[in-house]
């Protein structure tokens, strides 16, 4: 069974399982939150056995949102939990240098990364990703090595716009119709 076939499944179905073997799949931030909302109703033990129990744990998007103080710390309780117990696979787009900013402390990211890494192996992906890749195909963006001239002559235009007239290009309106729009 290939792993995107893995994902696909586990995306319709937070809870599955497949040959004995059970997986549970969420978002960072959506673990966070509802781990959260759990310990301000006094049932945090409860609810943690649901992220305990499957064979494998996949949390998606750890530092696409950075987490609060309450936050960080049941996410670090949930791993120390799962240590040496049970598989966790997370993906980010954040190297492990920029955890302490996704935990808003570099002494927990440190803890949390220590029990991750210790008998894990990561796997780090390069390149372009496929929705971007099917985007390009499609001609909704540049072909590759084009993005970094268009981006500087955005730059570029940007830098004799007013500032007022910037803030509606940050909106969605382009260089040259901020400028008209500010004339």
């Amino acid at each position: 069974m290939s792993e995107v076939c893995f994902s696909q499944h586990v995306r319709r179905a937070p809870w599955v399982q497949r040959s004995g073997l059970s997986a549970y799949f969420i978002t960072a931030h959506d673990l966070a939150a509802d781990l959260g909302k759990a310990y301000r109703e006094g049932r945090l033990d409860r609810r943690m056995r649901v992220y305990l129990a499957p064979k494998v744990l996949v949390i998606d998007e750890v530092g696409y949102l950075p987490l609060d103080d309450l936050g960080a710390t049941i996410f670090f309780q949930l791993v120390s939990a799962r240590y040496e117990r049970g598989s966790i696979i997370l993906t980010s787009n954040k190297s492990y240098g920029d955890w302490g900013s996704i935990f808003g402390d570099s002494i927990i990211a440190t803890a949390i990364l220590d029990r991750l890494l210790h008998h894990s192996t990561t796997i780090n992906i390069r390149g372009e990703s496929y929705r971007l890749k099917d985007r390009r195909k499609a001609g909704l963006v540049p072909p590759r090595g084009q993005e970094g001239a268009e981006a500087a002559a955005r730059s570029l235009a940007s830098d004799s716009v007013p500032p007022k007239a910037r803030q509606k290009t940050a909106l969605g309106s382009t260089p040259s119709e901020a400028k008209e729009a500010h004339s």
